[in-house]
This record gives structure tokens, C-alpha cells and sequence, in this order.
């Protein structure tokens, strides 16, 4: 059995797999990724099941080694920076970790959250039917807990990658964060024609205090037509929940089974991880689209996942001193004997 081994992983670094599925009538959170497709492009780009367990790394950054030998692993993680061995990796790529070498993922200028998939499948024991993490409830993972320096991960079924690093072609990767489309309702009805016209328009600002459970948002507080309490029912994740304050709060994957407070809309699927991606501070606003539009882009978005992820060679840009060295800069390249310039 092979292992990757953490060497350090900052708050909110766990593992994760498509979600604990019909225990939500219980009071139990699915958990799973907060950004679904950005998850499941990096299990694809290693040839597991889209579903299959990885690590969430949070912008807290993430070190690992394969001590026992070597593994593949696709890293997507937006904007992050990633360097193995101290050498820059493009955030979306595929790789070989070696024994020796060492991986490291921090947090960049842009998104929130990347994803590591080991080539293969990560031992770990689920809990009702499921790997995810659910810290709050303690839940799946390693003893429902975050990963912390000294944790080893056994890896079954290793498979290893095809040599030197490869950048990962993912355009459906390229996402807005600032507009997000939503389905209104179900309790948009709570709200006048000019507060949900309001609403839509924003903008609004990403709060920094956001967490897996509910993204936080400021901007001109709404005014409940209705009242701002209901009859406790089901929530989903995306689901737009606007309490007394008027600031609307999106619940995100580890939110809880139910809530009181009236639901403007809800943030279609393709569009959570879009949102989750946003750091706070992130200027957003609202697109009300139908159902139909909303199932339409559910299957482009599981169109793009039916292949393989392309990928193409990383361009070297570092070489050693005794190249450079060798090098004519204004004739050409030198055969390093007599200096006659080999003109490329």
C-alpha cells in the first residue's frame, strides 16, 4: 500500500467526498465539496469516480510526500500557488509525487478552495454511507476532524501519472464569481416586487467571515413584506436565506437540515462553486433564471466531465547555469566547444 503523508495543512483542510446522501430528514448535513466541479474535474484528471474521496485544501495551504513510493495526483485549485520542490506548478495540473519531493499548495490571489485526487483510492472508513468531513458534528474523514501535520493516508490501487508535471486543460474552470444565477423562491412571495428587484441587482459584497456552512453577505439591507420568521422546513445548499437584519445568508455545504427564515432563492448547482470561490470582499449580483435554464446548464457542466481532462507539457522556464551558459543570446545556441552558433 503507498501513502501520502500531510506535512502540514492549515484550518479547514479535510477530506471530502460527493456527500453524505439521505440523512438530511435525521438532522444530519451531506457535507461534501464546496465547489462540486472543481472536485470532481480533479477526480477525473486522475481516472477515479467523480465522487471519489480528496482533499479540500483551504486557503490555510497544504503540504504532502509520498514516503512509500510514488503516486499520481491532480491538483485543481483555481488560483492557488502550488511549487513541487520549490519549483512553480501551474494550479490546475497533473503530476508524479515522488519519494523525496514535496508538495505545497497555498493560497493565492483569486478562489478559495482547491482540490487534491490521489490516483486511486484513499483508505478511509466511511461514516453512514460516506467520507465527507463534517467537522461541526464530528463526522467522517479522520475522526471528523480537519488534517493536521503527522496524518498518513493510505492509498490503495495506487496508479502513478505519465512523468513530468502536465497542465490540466479545464475551461469550464473559468468562472465569474461576481454573477450568480439563481431560481427565485421558494418564499420569494415574502418579499415586494422592488426588494427582490433590489435583491437581484445588489450589489454585494462577500463577507470574509464565510465559512463551509454559509457564505455571508453586506450590501443595502432587504425589507421582509411578510415577516421575517416561517415554519421551519428543508434546506438545500445554495439556498438564499434573508433574516431580520435584511443580509442575506447562502447556505453552503455544511449547512444545517432546516431553517426559519423566508428564502428569496436559491443559487443554482453549476453556480455554487462559482460562489464558493469567491474570497471575501468579492463584489457580486444576482441572475434570475428559469428551471429549464438551470437543468440546461447542469448537463453542459456534466457534458464537460464525460472525457478526459485535456492537458498539455509544462513550457520549462528554469535551466541550469551550464545551459545559460552555453547559450549564444545573440547568434544562437553554442555547441558549448568552439562557439560556433547553432542557429535553432
Amino acid at each position: 500500500m503507498s501513502v501520502l503523508a500531510i506535512e502540514a495543512a492549515g484550518p479547514g483542510v479535510t477530506l471530502q467526498d460527493g456527500g453524505r446522501k439521505g440523512y438530511l430528514r435525521f438532522g444530519i448535513t451531506a457535507a461534501g465539496p464546496m465547489d462540486p466541479l472543481m472536485f470532481a474535474t480533479a477526480n477525473r484528471a486522475v481516472g477515479n469516480p467523480l465522487d471519489a474521496t480528496a482533499i479540500e485544501v483551504s486557503t490555510g495551504g497544504l503540504t504532502v510526500t509520498a514516503p512509500e513510493g510514488p503516486l499520481g495526483l491532480a491538483l485543481v485549485s483555481g488560483g492557488f500557488r502550488a511549487t513541487l520542490d520549490g519549483e512553480a506548478l501551474p494550479p490546475a495540473c497533473a503530476l508524479t509525487l515522488e519519494p523525496g519531493q514535496t508538495l505545497t499548495v497555498r493560497a493565492g490571489p483569486t478562489g478559495a478552495w482547491g482540490y487534491l485526487a490521489v490516483a486511486g483510492r484513499l483508505d478511509v472508513a466511511p461514516v453512514l454511507g460516506a467520507t465527507a468531513t463534517h467537522t461541526r458534528s464530528g463526522l467522517g474523514g479522520l475522526d471528523g476532524r480537519g488534517l493536521r501535520a503527522g496524518d498518513r493516508l493510505g492509498v490503495s490501487e495506487a496508479r502513478v501519472g505519465d512523468g513530468a508535471p502536465q497542465r490540466l486543460l479545464a475551461p469550464w474552470l473559468d468562472r465569474d464569481p461576481s454573477r450568480i444565477r439563481v431560481v427565485l423562491g421558494p418564499q420569494d412571495d415574502y418579499f415586494s416586487g422592488d426588494q427582490v428587484a433590489a435583491f437581484l441587482a445588489g450589489p454585494w459584497t462577500v463577507s470574509p467571515r464565510g465559512d463551509r456552512m454559509a457564505c455571508f453577505l453586506e450590501g443595502t439591507p432587504l425589507t421582509h413584506a411578510k415577516g421575517h420568521d416561517i415554519v421551519s422546513d428543508g434546506v438545500a445548499m445554495g439556498a438564499i436565506q434573508v433574516p431580520g437584519n435584511g443580509l442575506p445568508i447562502i447556505l453552503m455545504a455544511d449547512r444545517q437540515s432546516t431553517g426559519g427564515y423566508p428564502k428569496i432563492a436559491t443559487v443554482i448547482g453549476p453556480d455554487l462553486g462559482r460562489l464558493a470561490q469567491a474570497q471575501g470582499g468579492t463584489r457580486i449580483a444576482f441572475a434570475n433564471v428559469s428551471v429549464a435554464e438551470a437543468v440546461a446548464a447542469r448537463r453542459a457542466e456534466a457534458e464537460a466531465l464525460r472525457g478526459e481532462v485535456p492537458r498539455e507539457p509544462m513550457l520549462r522556464t528554469d535551466f541550469p547555469a551550464e545551459f545559460l551558459l552555453g547559450l549564444n543570446l545573440v547568434g544562437g545556441v553554442t555547441d558549448g566547444r568552439d562557439g560556433i552558433a547553432k542557429v535553432a
